[in-house]
């Protein structure tokens, strides 16, 4: 049952659906603000370099996992937080609660309690938006970024056929949003993206109940990913299901376009080190998109992670961050 904290209803996940999750056996961190408890991995040495790795949806911060393990042993300080209705943090039941702005401001106060400073700032997906805003507002705490398979939204951005069928899917009339809880869960949307199932077998799934057919390593993925919402019902998804009815397009006012169009001209004055990593197979944030944002910063480079789709960290993360430890020395 939901629990109110000053004046928001809200789930909390149990800590027992976290136990054994395949390579994610970080501690939890955990931050009150305005009353709900926003959970964070910090992970490495505290006087390490410092990482921070942004998720989007429908993940949290297991998406990270293999990236902070490499980054770790290497001396780094890891610091990977679950958006407020995702992963180990707060379930907000009312789907107007969410907005881009809100959870902007959640992750600014996590930076500014942590006192982060000289972050290397890693984003994918809703994380760009949520991130990258960071960046603008806080410059000085930042030295380099990394960006994966994401976007700000700005005036002759043209939204992919993905995305767009993204946004329908969610609609109360959509597929997404008729079946998930109640017919399938986000564990068994991400076997799709990481090559554990195909289009066909989630159909089946939905149509009669068939099981998805994966190996042990496809079923430690969608336990992952379940694992923030199994037993809390429909009202435990408002998060992910605000994300794609937030796409600017959409929602105007909930995806923050204005501000992100601003962040999107203020970034280009961007003069520090940045690093544009893209999965190849990516139908929502194509890799012309990636190249032709990679081309307005003289610094940039440019790594292409050919057949890699929309969650490089998942499928590609230990190369990842192998990478970005040659690159930096």
């Amino acid at each position: 049952m939901p629990v109110t904290a000053a004046g928001v209803e809200y789930l909390r996940t149990p800590d027992a659906n976290f136990a054994g999750l395949d390579g994610y056996d970080f501690a939890p961190n955990y931050l009150e603000i305005d009353g709900l408890r926003m959970h964070y991995v910090d992970a490495g040495t505290r006087d390490g370099p410092v990482a921070l790795l942004m998720h989007g949806m429908p993940t949290w911060s297991f998406l990270n996992r293999h990236i902070i393990k490499r980054l770790r042993a290497a001396g780094w300080r890891c610091i990977a937080a679950d958006h407020f209705g995702f992963g180990r943090s707060d379930k907000p039941v009312d789907d107007g609660w969410y907005s881009i702005a809100r959870h902007i401001a959640a992750h600014r106060t996590l930076i500014e309690t942590l006192n982060l400073t000289d972050v290397t700032l890693f984003v994918q997906d809703w994380g760009g938006p949520i991130g990258l805003a960071q960046a603008v507002a806080m410059p000085d705490r930042f030295k380099r970024l990394v960006v994966m398979n994401t976007w700000l939204h700005h005036d002759g951005y043209s939204y992919t056929k993905g995305l767009r069928d993204w946004n329908a899917g969610w609609q109360p009339g959509g597929f997404f949003g008729r079946n998930v809880p109640d017919t399938f869960d986000l564990g068994s949307f991400m076997l799709l993206p990481t090559a554990h199932a195909k289009p066909a077998d989630l159909m089946a799934l939905v149509a009669n109940g068939t099981p998805i057919p994966t190996d042990a390593a496809g079923e430690a993925v969608r336990a992952g990913y379940a694992a923030p919402y199994v037993g809390l019902g429909r009202a435990g998804h408002a998060g992910p299901r605000r994300f794609p009815l937030s796409l600017p397009f959409d929602n105007p006012e909930g995806g923050n376009a204005a501000a992100q169009a601003r962040d999107f001209a203020a970034l280009a004055h961007w003069q520090k080190p940045i690093d544009f990593i893209w999965g190849g197979g990516d139908d929502v944030f194509t890799e012309d998109w990636g190249r032709t944002w990679a081309a307005q910063f003289p610094q940039a480079s440019f790594t292409l992670l050919p057949g890699a789709g929309h969650f490089p960290q998942e499928t590609r993360g230990a190369e990842i961050a192998g990478w970005f430890l040659e690159l930096v020395g």
